[in-house]
């Protein structure tokens, strides 16, 4: 098992609760529960930490981060009170030929990962990297320094962030209907932008939020 697959089946745990909040991360008790060598954990910590998910505990271990029931639903609205601004003026300006190639660069990468019509191993952190990708060139189009970096920091708290998703094979076509039809909307949103429908622009982009609140209820209730 490599670093991702670890990555992504301990951001799991942490979402299910199955990891409590302040427990510390044992290497060799994780290995042993997932079945793996203490290498991808190890690799797989610091990385999370990163994400926000862990903290530091002693010398040179981590913890799982402590933080509120409804902290990550209040970042993630306002994360998304922030890229609908930005693409209302991306709407209102108008986009730059360069801006709009790169943003329909990873609208086809979504459409590839949609294609067979079901989620294959990796696909939900090729997803993660595709949407990430999309609502940082929309942050970084609407050229709002203080704005994007605004949006950073609701991504720290843990499940904000575009790229982070998490789930597991129990629901994974829920998850496949709700990724497909939340790239959907990057479709429709590109589309305000284009035609300089402000109000739609920015409206699609709240709306976008709902899909990923949702996903949240869905994978902590797995």
């Amino acid at each position: 098992m490599n670093q991702t697959t670890t990555m992504l089946q301990l951001r799991e745990m942490i979402l299910r609760g199955e990891l409590a909040p302040g427990e510390r991360m044992r290497e060799a008790d994780l290995a042993t529960r997932l079945g793996i060598s203490r290498t991808p954990v190890r690799q797989a910590l610091p990385a999370l930490a990163q994400e926000g998910l862990l903290v530091r505990s002693g010398q040179r271990g981590f913890a799982v981060r402590e933080f509120g029931p409804g902290e990550s639903l209040e970042a993630l609205r306002l994360r998304a009170l922030l890229e609908g601004f930005a693409a209302r003026q991306l709407a209102e300006r108008g986009i730059k030929a360069s801006l709009l190639d790169a943003l329909r660069d990873t609208l086809r990468a979504g459409d590839a990962l949609f294609a067979t019509r079901t989620l294959h191993e990796d696909d939900e952190v090729r997803y993660g990297q595709m949407n990430l990708r999309f609502h940082s060139l929309v942050l970084e189009g609407a050229g709002m320094p203080l704005l994007a970096s605004f949006a950073a920091r609701c991504n720290l708290v843990p499940f904000t962030s575009p790229d982070s998703i998490a789930f597991s094979a129990v629901g994974r076509q829920a998850m496949f209907d709700l990724l497909f039809y939340a790239h959907r909307q990057h479709h429709s949103i590109v589309e305000a932008i284009v035609g300089r429908q402000a109000d739609r622009a920015e409206f699609l982009f709240r709306e976008h939020a709902v899909g990923q609140e949702h996903s949240m209820s869905l994978a902590a209730r797995e």
